[in-house]
């Protein structure tokens, strides 16, 4: 930890929930900076709940299971920012917190290794049909078999999505000696000996083995289904840890029990269950050499610790300095301290004339500016600036008055 700094708000004050049982990384991070209001609930709140809970909220961090409404954000009158410690930010309405100028962050690369090792390993455990052979171990069965069971080696690993965990994947697939094709929308650099195929039917035509390391789009809803299953390679495993949305498992059962492919092994779910001990329904259950996993890709120790780290201290860094850095909402500023001044962050809708306003205002009253800084995106504009102290309190409540005004906060 590298933050230090002070805010005008009284540390012990500012109040911080944590849910989802949030690594103790994140919480202690803070704990050192001396905020003192850190709590942490180890699950996730339904809407009503966390309605009543986040009034008083400055800062709010959550997983993948809590669902950050209009209804929500329309009650949390004092939220700054939100951390979602995990890959994405689906589960945040964007536009409603961008329009509220509430920062949001996430952690996309912190648990690449992580998803990156279980498929390497979910492939090693398929392509041997382990599965089968686990399951009629434990009902007494022994079956020591050969057949249909291979090695890696001189195999070919399809990448359906070649970002940061995709591209992880094909390095540790090509030191295992497996020849590596990826497809992706955008044109990507590829790492090693690995090559990119030139469309997604030639990607799944070639490859002996098929992961999915792709978002949640409109674009990726059913991106494997019954119409280009047919074209697997017969006996093809399919890897899914990306998003429960990207197969059609209904479709993958029906190619299952064909045999057109091979295995499969499916950690992410369409409709997955709130809290561990809910009944977990899905069309793959009790397939022939199908890997289940509860939403685990990147649940490991090493991983959540990253993300802890990661995203506490994106926050803490808004929080303290307003670098907004990483950001789904508020436009990305990073900037240096100034000495001698207090520094104020004004967030407005992104229209024409208001820095105008704002310099009006201030010079109108005699107020030196030591340091402005602007960003904007299509929605709303990120004002830094860093004001003679003698005359910053004035200068908080003009900046309060210019028109289009969405939050302003003195920082310090």
């Amino acid at each position: 930890m590298a933050i230090t700094g002070s805010t005008s708000y009284p540390k012990n004050k500012i109040r911080i929930l944590f849910l989802e049982n949030i690594s103790d990384t994140a919480v202690n991070n803070f704990r050192q900076q001396g905020y003192t209001q850190v709590e942490k609930i180890n699950k996730a709140l339904t809407e009503q709940e966390l309605v009543n809970e986040i009034r008083d909220v400055h800062i709010l961090g959550i997983r993948s299971k809590t669902q950050v409404t209009k209804n929500i954000l329309d009650a949390a009158k004092k939220l700054q920012a939100i951390g979602c410690f995990c890959i994405g930010v689906n589960q945040v309405d964007l536009k409603e917190a961008t329009k509220k100028g509430v920062v949001v962050f996430n952690a996309p690369y912190s648990n690449t290794r992580s998803v990156a090792e279980l498929v390497i390993g979910a492939s090693v455990m398929l392509i041997r049909r382990i599965p089968d052979k686990n399951k009629a171990a434990h009902e007494g069965i022994w079956m020591k078999d050969a057949k249909g069971s291979y090695e890696l080696r001189g195999k070919t690993l399809g990448i359906i999505g070649y970002g940061n965990i995709g591209s992880q994947v094909s390095v540790l697939a090509e030191s295992l000696g497996m020849k590596v094709i990826f497809y992706d929308i955008e044109t990507k650099l590829p790492l090693g000996n690995a090559e990119d195929a030139k469309s997604l039917k030639e990607l799944i035509g070639r490859a002996d083995i098929v992961t999915l390391h792709v978002p949640e789009t409109a674009l990726t809803k059913n991106l494997i289904n019954k119409n280009n299953l047919k074209y697997f390679k017969k006996g093809a495993i399919l890897i899914n840890y990306a998003r429960g949305e990207v197969v059609d498992l209904d479709a993958l059962r029906k190619a299952i029990i064909e045999g057109q492919i091979g295995g499969a092994a499916v950690d992410v779910f369409p409709k997955e269950p709130e809290k561990n001990g809910d009944k977990f329904e899905t069309a793959i259950q009790n397939c022939s050499n199908v890997i289940l996993t509860p939403h685990i890709g990147g649940s490991t120790e090493e991983a959540q610790q990253n993300i802890g780290e990661d995203v506490s201290i994106k926050l803490l860094n808004f929080l303290e300095k307003g670098i907004t850095n990483g950001s789904h909402t508020v436009p990305a500023l990073s900037l240096p301290p100034q000495e001698g001044a207090h520094r104020i962050l004004h967030i407005h809708n992104n229209v024409p004339g208001v820095l105008s306003e704002i310099n009006t205002r201030l010079s109108k009253n005699n107020i030196n500016i030591l340091a402005q800084y602007l960003k904007t995106n299509e929605e709303i504009g990120y004002v830094v600036l860093d004001l003679d102290k003698k005359i910053s309190d004035q200068a908080f409540q003009l900046l309060k008055e210019v028109k289009q005004t969405i939050k302003v906060r003195m920082l310090y």
